[in-house]
């Protein structure tokens, strides 16, 4: 029972303390204060409606054209060219050129062709004969054709070597003089080391290809002989010179010419063009010049065998 008592009692003075601190907030006007932010968090707030443009896919009209005079035509410089292509088997036109190089051809695809390194090679060897062959002493040099000296682009650059001690420095005309006697102009531009306009005209007029070899001989300060050794013809005869004028001898002459061959050009042109060649493994030299262990042991029984 004493227990229950003092539990009455200390609910009954807890109460006592909320009313008097009730009665308190009442005379500060703290619970006004929180009534009006209840009602402030319960009220519903309005969600703002977001609009939308939509992208207008309206055509782009153009400001039409107030004069009466025809508009000018835009010069076209390209070579349009109708070519037929051979059709693979599934419909689609095959070739061996890329289609965006053979649009700038200035000779038909059909006369288009691409030498082997052999071809270049043996050609390359027919013009130097001829070279040692040429009776007047005037310097020369040897130039193999690639594609873009006689199909498209028409630059001829010259052996930078030979440029620097025969020929002058700015640009001048350069006559081309054929086999025959035949002149063609032509324009070299010193500061670059190359023939740049006529080049093409003799190019096309002779139907230089790809592989050809030329021989250019200075007989005069702006005037070149020109000889063609074209790789067709000494892939069929084997290394044999076509007939020649008299300023070529059959024999070497025992006064040698004055020759300005750019060796390094001729090789690296052969090098750009030559096929990988896949080494054995039983090569009889290994890659620093010793020899292997075959040649090792054959050199040993060569010796047991002396000794005996």
């Amino acid at each position: 029972m004493a227990s229950d008592a003092k539990a009455n009692s200390y609910e009954e003075a807890r109460k006592q303390r909320v009313l008097e601190n009730k009665r308190r907030f009442e005379d500060l006007g703290i619970i006004n204060i929180s009534k009006g932010l209840t009602d402030l968090t319960k009220s519903p707030t309005k969600t703002k409606e977001r609009h939308v443009r939509l992208k207008s896919h309206e055509a782009f009209v153009a400001e039409p054209r107030r004069s009466s005079r025809a508009r000018t035509q835009v010069p076209s410089y390209r070579d349009d060219m109708d070519i037929e292509l051979p059709r693979g088997p599934r419909g689609r036109k095959s070739s061996n050129f890329n289609s965006s190089w053979a649009s700038y051809l200035a000779r038909p695809l059909a006369e288009v062709k691409s030498a082997t390194y052999e071809e270049r090679a043996l050609a390359l060897r027919c013009a130097e004969k001829l070279e040692s062959n040429l009776q007047s002493g005037n310097p020369s040099f040897i130039k193999s054709m690639v594609r873009s000296h006689v199909y498209s682009c028409f630059w001829l650059g010259l052996p930078t070597r030979f440029c620097e001690r025969h020929l002058p420095k700015s640009t001048v005309d350069i006559v081309l003089e054929d086999e025959e006697g035949n002149e063609y102009d032509a324009v070299y531009i010193g500061r670059r080391s190359g023939l740049s306009g006529g080049w093409r005209g003799f190019a096309l007029h002779y139907k230089l290809d790809d592989g050809d070899a030329v021989v250019f001989e200075l007989i005069k300060p702006t005037r070149f002989k020109v000889y063609i050794v074209r790789a067709s013809e000494c892939s069929s005869n084997g290394e044999k010179l076509p007939e020649r004028s008299s300023m070529c001898s059959s024999q070497d002459n025992d006064a040698p010419s004055e020759v300005d061959n750019d060796s390094e050009e001729t090789e690296t042109t052969l090098k750009r063009h030559k096929k990988p060649v896949s080494k054995s493994r039983g090569s009889i030299k290994s890659k620093k010049g010793n020899p292997t262990p075959a040649t090792r042991a054959s050199s040993r029984q060569q010796k047991m065998r002396d000794e005996k």
